[in-house]
């Protein structure tokens, strides 16, 4: 009996100092009010949950054209154009009515298609001959897009209508490239036909106008209208609304670039749009206002809208002066008078 009590204390012990030990051990696992302070602080910035702001990205400097580096924009004239070049002129009478920096050499864009569209028109290679956009129709100097894919086979008349009428640049270079003798032939007939024009100021480098290398004066794409609105082909693709291609099981919707020709209080005979940074925003126009047959050029417009906004401006000035109107000068910069190579130089 006395072995019994004696094993039964020993037993008793035994769970006590394990009873003991396991409350100490829960005691450490249990924080103290300081540490129960600390983790509701915790859990609380666990919740908060931080907003992300994205690092300010400098903003590119933005380019300026050949324009505003030769200080064109530095031009005034009397009806606030946003185009540091403009030439207006009677095409009945060859009176200027408006010019501002019209001597002023620079890149003309997609204006260039214009003589593109002609020498093809002049050329009568058949309208209905397939065409294959090639990769040497993709443009690798500005990286514009285009909906002709490679490989897509279109008319030569197709290639030509959305190369006037929608700026179509792999259009534009396969008519180029496709003309017997190829690009090179090409791109030496459109500088040689504007020697024919007399249009002395100008200069090709190919059939797009995306290469800076192309250049004129307003008073040379003047010239130029005036030639171009005698050939029946020109004016009418150049004022076209609106076309569509089929191009395999799909069919492409393609709008006019100059918005003007749908505006029913315009009457456009020939028309032409054009853009680069280097030559800034693009405009030719023949237009008949208040009964009068006028070539307007626009070039080196600063906003998108512009171009347009300086046309209606002269239209609106156009109609509300008596025929013959008496012809305004812009006051030029001080010893403006920029050439090709000025112009290059800056």
């Amino acid at each position: 009996m006395k072995r019994f009590f004696t094993q039964f204390g020993f037993v008793a012990i035994c769970s006590a100092l394990m009873l003991v030990g396991s409350h100490a051990q829960a005691a450490r696992q249990l924080p103290s009010a300081g540490e129960k302070q600390h983790s509701k602080k915790t859990v609380a910035k666990a919740r908060v949950v931080k907003k992300f702001v994205p690092a300010r990205v400098a903003a590119a400097p933005k380019v300026p054209s050949f324009g505003q580096l030769a200080g064109l924009h530095g031009s005034h004239d009397p009806l606030d154009l946003k185009s540091s070049v403009a030439f207006v002129v009677d095409q009945d009478t060859q009176e200027v009515l408006l010019r501002k920096n019209e001597l002023a050499v620079l890149p003309i864009a997609s204006i260039t298609k214009l003589m593109t569209g002609l020498l093809i028109s002049e050329s009568k290679l058949p309208m209905d001959e397939m065409i294959t956009i090639t990769q040497d129709d993709v443009d690798l100097e500005k990286g514009s897009s285009s909906r002709l894919r490679v490989g897509t086979e279109l008319s030569r008349g197709e290639l030509l209508h959305l190369a006037l009428m929608s700026s179509e640049n792999r259009a534009a270079n396969a008519l180029g490239r496709s003309y017997p003798g190829g690009l090179p032939v090409f791109v030496s007939l459109m500088n040689a036909r504007a020697k024919m024009l007399g249009m002395m100021d100008t200069s090709y480098a190919e059939p797009t106008g995306l290469s800076s290398k192309n250049q004129s004066s307003a008073r040379d794409l003047a010239t130029l209208v005036n030639f171009a609105y005698g050939d029946p082909t020109l004016r009418e693709l150049s004022t076209s609304t609106g076309y569509q291609v089929a191009v395999g099981h799909r069919t492409l919707q393609y709008n006019n670039t100059n918005r003007l020709v749908k505006n029913p209080s315009w009457d456009i005979g020939l028309q032409k749009t054009g853009y680069i940074t280097e030559a800034g925003q693009c405009l030719v126009m023949q237009a008949k206002v208040a009964g009068r047959k006028l070539i307007m050029v626009f070039l080196d417009s600063a906003g998108k809208f512009s171009r347009i906004a300086d046309a209606e401006r002269v239209k609106r000035w156009v109609e509300s002066i008596p025929a013959p109107a008496a012809a305004i000068k812009a006051v030029p910069v001080a010893g403006i008078s920029v050439s090709e190579q000025q112009v290059a130089a800056n």
